[in-house]
C-alpha cells in the first residue's frame, strides 16, 4: 500500500471538509438510504478523490458523505467497490486507509447477503460475528509498510466481542430482531451454485455475499474496531428453487429500511 497516495487522498479531503468522525460507516447493497439520516450533511463524489476508484454497480451511489447521527460525527461511504469490477484488493480497500487517516476508530460495515442458514428469511438483519475468507486473495498481500499495520495481523476476533454486544441491546431497544452468524466472501460476480451453498453450510457460514471481508481484513491491520452486519436480502441459491437477481437485493433492502435505519441509528446512539 503506497502511503504517499494514502496521504494525498486525506489531504485532499480535509481541505474541503473541516470535521472528525471517529465512525466510519460503508453502506451495501440498495442500503445507502442511511445517508438520508445525517445531518449537516458535506458530499465528496469518489471520482474526485485522488486514488479513488469509482463504484459501477447499481445501489451504490459512490460517494463520501460527511455529517452527524444524533450529534455523532460520522463519515459514510455511500456505496463500495468490489473486486470483481475489475479493481485490486488494494483498490477496494483505500477508503479504509483514508477513513483511518481521517480519525476513524470504529467502522459499521454493512452489505446485502445471501442467507445461507435455511432458518433465515429474506430482509433479516443479521450481526456479523465472524467471517470465512473464500475469494482466494488477501488485501494484505504484498509489501507491509509498518506504518500502516503490523505483518501478521490477529483475526481471532475480527468483529468486536463489545459492539456486538452494543448492537444486541441496541436491537432490543428499537424492537428489531437480530439474527447472528457467519458470513463467507466470495469474489463474485456470479451467484453461487446450490452445490457450493450446501458446501459453504457445512463450513458454518449463515450468509453469503461478494464484499466487506477484505474491508474488515485492513480494518484490523489498521487497528481500527469493526462491528458489521448484513441484510438477508435473498435465500442463496437451492434453497428456494428460484433464479436469483439483483433486482431483488435491492427490493428487499429498500423494504426492510425503516428497520435497518433504526437498528444502524441506535448503534451510533449508543457509541456516543
Amino acid at each position: 500500500m503506497n502511503k504517499q497516495n494514502i496521504d494525498k487522498a486525506a489531504s485532499f479531503i480535509k481541505e474541503k471538509i473541516n470535521k472528525q468522525p471517529k465512525i466510519g460507516l460503508i453502506l451495501g447493497s440498495g442500503l445507502g438510504v442511511l445517508v438520508d439520516e445525517i445531518e449537516n450533511q458535506e458530499k465528496i463524489p469518489f471520482h474526485t478523490i485522488p486514488e479513488f476508484a469509482t463504484s459501477t454497480v447499481e445501489g451504490h451511489e459512490g460517494q463520501l458523505v460527511f455529517g452527524n447521527i444524533h450529534d455523532i460525527e460520522v463519515v459514510a461511504m455511500q456505496g463500495r467497490v468490489h473486486f470483481y469490477e475489475g479493481y485490486s484488493m488494494e483498490k477496494v480497500t483505500f477508503p479504509i486507509r483514508i477513513m483511518k487517516e481521517l480519525g476513524v476508530e470504529i467502522l459499521i460495515v454493512t452489505n446485502a447477503a445471501g442467507g445461507v442458514n435455511t432458518s433465515f428469511m429474506p430482509g433479516d438483519l443479521m450481526l456479523i460475528t465472524d467471517h470465512i475468507n473464500f475469494t482466494g486473495t488477501n488485501p494484505l498481500i504484498g509489501p507491509n509498510n509498518p506504518e500502516l499495520g503490523v505483518r501478521f495481523v490477529d483475526m481471532s476476533y475480527p468483529y468486536d466481542r463489545d459492539l456486538q454486544e452494543l448492537a444486541k441491546s441496541a436491537a432490543k431497544d428499537v424492537n428489531v430482531k437480530l439474527q447472528e452468524g457467519v458470513y463467507v466472501a466470495l469474489t463474485g460476480p456470479s451467484y453461487e451454485t446450490p452445490a457450493e451453498i450446501r458446501m459453504f453450510r457445512t463450513l458454518g457460514a449463515d450468509a453469503v455475499g461478494m464484499s466487506t471481508v477484505s474491508e474488515v481484513i485492513v480494518a484490523r491491520h489498521a487497528e481500527i474496531r469493526v462491528i458489521g452486519i448484513s441484510c438477508i436480502s435473498n435465500m442463496a441459491a437451492g434453497i428456494l428453487d428460484q433464479p436469483l437477481n439483483h433486482e431483488e437485493v435491492i427490493e428487499t433492502t429498500q423494504r426492510v429500511r425503516t428497520q435497518f435505519l433504526s437498528l444502524v441509528k441506535e448503534i451510533v446512539r449508543k457509541m456516543g
